[in-house]
C-alpha cells in the first residue's frame, strides 16, 4: 500500500502569528460560534497567548504544507504530571480550509505529538452536544465516548453541557519520567 506524505505539519503558536491568526478567527466567525471564543483582534491575542508561558499549554497552528497558510488551530490545555499524565485538547478550523480533512490531520499530528513528544497517557475533548462536526472528528480519530459533563464550560454568555471524549497513548507507552514509579 502506498502511503501518502502528510498533507498538513504543527508549528508552535507565536505573538509573530497573531495577524493572520486574527484575520482568520474574524472570517471563521460564523463557523466558531457557538462552539467557542477565540481572539479577533491584536489586544485579544496577546492576552490569550499568555496561557502558553508556564508550559501547562501549547498552542499549535496546523499549516497546509503546500501552501504554508493556516487551516486551523489545535491547543493542548491543561497537562497534568503525576500519576495522571493528560489534557484537555482544543481546536478549531479556520473556515478557507474548512472540509477538506486538514483538521483530521492536523488533530493526528498532535495525538502523535502528545503521545510521544510530551509522552502524555490521555487527551480528553469536551464537546458540546450539538458540535456534529467536532464530534465527527473525534470519533475518526478513535477517542471513545466518556459521558456528559453538565455545565462544564462558560462559552458564549452561558455556562455548557459538554460531551466528553478521550483517547489513550498506543501501547507500547514511554512515560513521562514524572509518573511514579509505584
Amino acid at each position: 500500500m502506498l502511503t501518502m506524505p502528510p498533507r498538513v505539519e504543527l508549528r508552535p503558536l507565536t505573538l509573530s502569528d497573531q495577524e493572520e491568526f486574527c484575520t482568520l478567527v474574524q472570517a471563521s466567525s460564523q463557523l466558531h460560534e457557538p462552539w467557542m471564543q477565540l481572539p479577533a483582534t491584536a489586544e485579544e491575542f496577546k492576552v490569550w497567548m499568555r496561557r502558553f508561558d508556564d508550559g501547562a499549554n501549547r498552542g499549535f497552528l496546523v499549516r497546509v504544507r503546500e501552501t504554508g497558510e493556516a487551516a486551523g488551530m489545535v491547543n493542548i490545555n491543561s497537562i497534568i504530571r503525576g500519576r495522571y499524565q493528560g489534557a484537555s485538547i482544543g481546536y478549531a478550523a479556520f473556515a478557507p480550509s474548512a472540509g477538506h480533512g486538514y483538521m483530521t490531520e492536523g488533530l493526528a499530528a498532535t495525538l502523535d505529538h502528545a503521545f510521544t513528544e510530551l509522552r502524555l497517557h490521555r487527551l480528553e475533548a469536551n464537546i458540546q452536544p450539538g458540535n456534529k462536526a467536532s464530534l465527527a472528528l473525534v470519533q475518526r480519530l478513535g477517542f471513545r465516548y466518556e459521558g456528559v459533563s453538565p455545565d462544564y464550560l462558560y462559552i458564549d454568555g452561558d455556562w455548557r453541557d459538554h460531551e466528553r471524549w478521550a483517547i489513550t497513548a498506543p501501547n507500547p507507552w514511554t512515560p513521562d519520567p514524572s509518573l511514579p514509579k509505584v
